[in-house]
C-alpha cells in the first residue's frame, strides 16, 4: 500500500497523460483508468475500465488505489460522466478536491459548463478550447491540454472556491456565427 498521496485519473492514458506525468513526477500514487493499456504509463498504475461499466470501474480503481484517493481528475465525455463519478465518489477522502476536464463542446458561451457531478467535493472545471493564429483554428496541443488541467489541479489543491477555468479560446469563431 502507498505511502504517498493517492490520485485518481481517468483520462489519463490520452489526453491527460502529461497531468499523470507531472503528478508522478511530484510523488504522488496515480491510478489511471482507461480501455486501453498505454504504451507509457508515466509511472501510474494503469487499470482496465468501460465507462459503460461503472462499479466494476470502481472496484478495479478501489483495489489499485489501496486506499482513498486524495485527488480527482476526470475527463469522462456525454452520459458516461455522471455515472461513473459517482461510482468513485466511495473511492475519495472527505473533502477530496475534484477537477472536472471537459471538452468545448460541453459547455458554451451562453449556457455554461454543467453542473458539477460530484457536489459535496470542492471542485475545478477545466474547459479545453482552441487556438486561433492568422484566422485558423486548431485543436490543443498535448502539451497546452496538460498545463491547463495542471493550472486547474493546482488551484484544486490550494483550497480554491468553485471555478471555471478555460484553455484556449472558446471556440472556433466560425462556429459561434
Amino acid at each position: 500500500m502507498p505511502s504517498q498521496r493517492r490520485a485518481l485519473v481517468l483520462g489519463g492514458t490520452g489526453m491527460l497523460a502529461g497531468c499523470v506525468e507531472a503528478l508522478t513526477s511530484e510523488g504522488w500514487y496515480v491510478v489511471s483508468p482507461s480501455r486501453r493499456r498505454p504504451t507509457d504509463t508515466h509511472g501510474a498504475v494503469w487499470v482496465q475500465a468501460d465507462w459503460a461499466q461503472p462499479g466494476e470501474l470502481a472496484e478495479r480503481a478501489h483495489i489499485a488505489l489501496g486506499g482513498p484517493a486524495e485527488l480527482l481528475v476526470a475527463w469522462v465525455h456525454g452520459s458516461f460522466r455522471s455515472p461513473v463519478l459517482r461510482a468513485l465518489s466511495a473511492l475519495l477522502e472527505d473533502g477530496c478536491p475534484v477537477v472536472e476536464v471537459h471538452g468545448s463542446a460541453s459547455a458554451n458561451p451562453l449556457q455554461g459548463c454543467p453542473e458539477p457531478v460530484l457536489s459535496s467535493h470542492p471542485t475545478q472545471q477545466v474547459v479545453l478550447g482552441f487556438r486561433r493564429n492568422s484566422g485558423r483554428t486548431r485543436w490543443l496541443t498535448h502539451r497546452e491540454t496538460a498545463d491547463g488541467v495542471m493550472a486547474g489541479v493546482r488551484r484544486a489543491l490550494d483550497g480554491r472556491r468553485h471555478a471555471v477555468h478555460q484553455v484556449g479560446e472558446f471556440r472556433p469563431w466560425n462556429a459561434l456565427r
